[in-house]
Parts: C-alpha cells; structure tokens; sequence
C-alpha cells in the first residue's frame, strides 16, 4: 500500500478482524491437519505423551493489539466455524475486513475472501499474518492488500490516524481451555496468567526462523513497550484487570537486554511485587544474569534455543547447555528446551546421537522442530536457489512436525518424520511426562528459596508449594499408578518425588489430596487415554469482542 492511501471513510470505518475459520486438528481441503492443531504444547512440545501432554489454546493476539489501537468501531472475531464468519458478514455492514493467518491456511484465506466478495461485496480486504511472506500471495487470493509485518501502523494509516501514536497494550489473557492428564481445569484453578508483548522481531536472525524474517530479517524489531516501567505498567494494569499474578512474556529474546530487565526487577522491588515470569531467552543471554537476579526477577520458566553443538548459531556461543540447564532447574526454573532435527550435516548415523545430546538435557519440556525452509526466510531463499524445495509438497504441510518440503542432502523426507516422531518419544521414554518434570523442578527450587532473604522470593515458592501440596501430589499419585504396567521406573521416580513433597511441604495436606482427588485424576486419565486412541481432538470456541461499537 501507497502511504497516501486511506480508506474513504477513514476512522468512520467499520472493520471486522479476523483469524482463519476452523475446524483447526482435523485434516480438510483448505489447510488444516491433524498433525498441525491449535494447540502450541500438544503440537510442538509435548505431543508423543499421549494423556499427559499439555493441552490449551491462546488467542490471535496480533488481531487483538490492532483492535485495541485503533479508534474506528471494530470487532474481533476469532477461531469462527465457518457458519459464524458468514453470520457475522450477513448481520453487519463491514467497510473493512482482515483476515489473519499462518502459511499453512493460505487455502482458508483464499475461501474467506471468496465470502466476503460474495456477502460483504462493499469490503475491503485485507490480509495479514505469517501467510504475507509467501511469493505472490495478491496472485493466489482475491485481496485488496497484502500487509507483511508489524500491522498496527498500516491499519492507522489506512483509517487515516496517527501511525506514530503511542501503542495501547491489550489485556491478553494466557492460554485457555488447559487440560491437564484429561481433566479440564477451571479457570481458577490456578493464579491467571497474562501474556505481555514488549516487542516483535528478532535480533538473532536464525536462517529458519519466520518471526525474525517476517518482521525485517536479522537485527529488526518493533518495540511495544521501550522500558522496563513500561513492561511493568503492563503487567500491573493486567494484574488490577484479573487478578493475574504470572506473565508470559512474548519477546523473542527477553534476556538479551539486560538494562531493560533490570529496570522491570527495580519497579517490581519497588512496588512489592511478587510474580512469575515466563520468557524466551538465548542461552548466551541467560548467562548474562546470576541465579539471584534470575530468581529475584520472578524468571520462572525459561524457552531456549538448544539446537546441535555442531550448529553456528549465535544464540549458542560459549554456552554449555547442558550445565546452564541443570544449573536452572536446581534454582527452580522451568526449562523448555528447542531442538532442529534435519539440520544439513545430520546424517541416519549421527542425528541418533544428537538427539540423545538434546534429550541428556532433561529439560522439563522439550520441543523438537524439522529444519523447514518456509517462504521468506533466509533458508527458504537458499535452498530455492539450490533447487532443492519440494514442489509437489502443499504449505498445508510444510509446519515442522510433518515431512520434509524440501530435499536433505542426507535424509529422505520419510526418514524425516521417523526421525522427529523417535526424538519425541525417546524424550518422554528417557524423563518422563512432562508434568512430573515441572513438579520436580518447582519442588527443587521451594527447597532452596523458602528461607531466602527477600519475602517477595520466599511468597512467590511458598505459592508454588501450595499446589505441590495440594493438586500437584495428587497428579503425581494418578500418575504414578498409571505409569507403573507401562514404565516401572518413570513411575518409581514419580512416587519418590511424592514423598519427598510430602515430606517436606506438609504430610497431611499432601495425603489427603493424593487421596481425595487422586483417584479422580487416575480415572481422567485411563478416558484420556482412550479418548486419544478413538483420535479424539479438541477445538477452541468461538470469540467475538466489538470496541468502539454502535449499532447502525
């Protein structure tokens, strides 16, 4: 778009956001798989560990932030049924429509402007998300624009408002719909979770990586909140909102800069406040801090990159991973660790032991991803030049947890799959489930910190030692029973943990939960189980939010 253009109704503009309609776990004609579903942990993380895989949905936050900063009446409508998205354009007069989306669903996009011209032919279109990268997008759907990139500005200046006027952080709440071992839990069961965004893009400019590449490459970035006061604002207006005591910080590389985090720790040591965070980091980012300022950050759990030791990512640089891991459970930090199976130098024989390499780590979650060259990124661009990108394979399945799109120099894209289905098996056969992992790092770190000298650390562990006494013992206990036919020693470690909780967090409290709701948990699980097996998925609902709304 041409920076004179603006819509002729400017901010008078009504304007329907949208994300892709669903189903979204179930294979179809326009994109979607049953090997790619909603769901972040069950998809990428944890998706080989059947009835303990974590499982819950989060929002399209880029539609939300758009909704929240502009001042024409807009409504968010997301995860529609098609049925919905139709209603939606019948009963409203839309001056503007965007749709948001990731490349695989490029055939939903196509199909939902197809709608639109049909039962909103007045609107304009617009599309957005990840699915902007791919070459030639305004030739394959009937769009008007194709907005690639940070999308607050372009939508401003289209309406015909200030694109430099500060940004408004929407409340995000953190993931919803969570099933924990086949038993949907309440939203209160557990303190609310906010999601803070600081910032979009990446410094690091890893070749494969889309944000990075989406949002101008290597070095380029878009800053939401600039300072640590400004990140605390957030975290406090979404605390005053719902009551939320845990963040998970969107920023691809929180760490990295220091003086900003630290600036979060003073406003949080300054205003008494005692919260978790949970962030990506670097691994070489990570060691920029000491345990105690980690710690006293609230820094809870941590995402990091733990790609090959024979890899030439910056990221990694002087990093032993497998130490700084071990040295950040025993602090209590949750680790998810990230791992590229198919990198070019893996062979059959060597990527065996690499993925041993990756699962030593013992992280508490691991996600493990397939070198995937997707349009728009540096990777992409080199392995097309090589004529190496697989024609014949659909974007529908180019999403990393598939096959191959492209041929390896060393592994056939059957052997692809194999190799990434054994990488998260073997992590859950060698650790065990995740959820038992969780709990014994959040045990090891109550251990350390209920007598630290600052009581904002000592209240954040005493939490945490509230569920190990009470929910958590009684998770162990369920899982415990069920693992034994299966794996005797994953669930003789469970139940020695389960001791050691009762032991030490309080013998009557954690009993009498293991009992009482001990049992509930065992028999969620054997359905669970059975669920999946009948290849049973789950969808998230339906939200529509309207801002600035008036009815004609």
């Amino acid at each position: 778009m041409h920076t004179t253009d603006v819509h002729p109704k400017g901010r008078r503009a009504r304007v329907l956001l949208t994300s892709v309609f669903g189903p979204y776990a179930q294979d179809d004609d326009f994109g979607s798989r049953s090997a790619n579903p909603m769901e972040l942990y069950h998809n990428q993380v944890t998706r080989e560990q059947g009835p303990y895989s974590l499982r819950m949905f989060h929002r399209s936050w880029g539609i939300i932030f758009i909704q929240a900063n502009i001042t024409a009446p807009c409504t968010v409508l997301d995860f529609p049924a098609r049925e919905e998205f139709e209603r939606e354009l019948s009963a409203h007069r839309y001056d503007i429509v965007g749709i948001s989306s990731i490349m695989m669903n490029v055939g939903k996009v196509r199909e939902m402007c197809g709608i639109i011209r049909r039962l909103s032919p007045q609107s304009t279109i617009v599309v957005g998300g990840h699915v902007a990268s791919i070459p030639g997008l305004k030739a394959m759907v009937d769009a008007d624009y194709v907005v690639a990139g940070e999308g607050i500005g372009w939508m401003r200046r289209f309406l015909g408002e200030d694109p430099a006027a500060p940004i408004a952080h929407p409340l995000l709440e953190g993931g919803f719909g969570r099933r924990i071992m086949g038993l949907r839990l309440p939203d209160n069961a557990t303190a609310k979770c906010a999601t803070i965004v600081p910032s979009v893009g990446c410094p690091m400019g890893c070749n494969f990586c889309t944000t990075s590449a989406f949002f101008g490459g290597k070095g380029k970035f878009h800053n939401f909140l600039e300072s640590g006061e400004a990140i605390y604002g957030a975290m406090a207006d979404a605390e005053r909102a719902i009551g939320a005591q845990s963040f998970f910080i969107m920023d691809e590389n929180f760490l990295l800069y220091r003086r900003r985090a630290m600036e979060l720790l003073e406003c949080m040591k300054a205003h008494g406040k005692s919260w978790d965070l949970y962030v990506f980091s670097s691994a070489n980012a990570v060691r920029k801090y000491t345990m105690d300022e980690l710690v006293e950050l609230g820094v809870s759990w941590v995402w990091m990159g733990l790609e090959s030791p024979r890899s030439n990512y910056a990221k990694l640089d002087g990093a032993d991973t497998l130490e700084l891991t071990a040295r950040l459970q025993a602090h209590g930090i949750r680790v998810l660790g990230s791992t590229i199976v198919g990198l070019e130098h893996h062979t059959p024989e060597n990527i065996r032991q690499e993925i041993e390499h990756a699962v030593a780590h013992a992280t508490d979650f691991h996600q493990f991803m397939l070198y995937t060259p997707l349009p728009g990124t540096p990777l992409y661009e080199q392995i097309k030049t090589e004529g190496r990108i697989l024609d014949d394979v659909e974007l529908a399945d180019a999403h990393g947890q598939w096959k191959f799109n492209w041929r390896h120099p060393h592994i056939s894209r059957d052997e692809s799959k194999a190799l990434l289905d054994d990488a998260f098996r073997r992590d859950f056969e060698r650790n065990g489930p995740s959820l038992y992992r969780l709990c014994r790092t959040t045990f090891e770190g109550w251990k350390r910190y209920r007598s630290h000298g600052e009581w904002r650390v000592r209240q954040r562990f005493e939490r945490e030692a509230e569920t190990l006494r009470t929910y958590w013992s009684a998770l162990l206990w369920a899982m415990e029973r069920h693992l034994k036919p299966t794996s005797a020693a994953i669930a003789e470690r469970t139940s020695q943990l389960r001791r050691e909780i009762r032991a030490e967090c309080g013998a009557v409290s954690a009993s009498a939960f293991s009992w009482l709701l001990g049992p509930l948990f065992l028999w969620t699980t054997w359905r669970e189980q059975r669920r999946l097996e009948r290849g049973v998925t789950y969808e998230p609902p339906t939200f529509i939010e309207r801002r600035n709304w008036v009815e004609a």
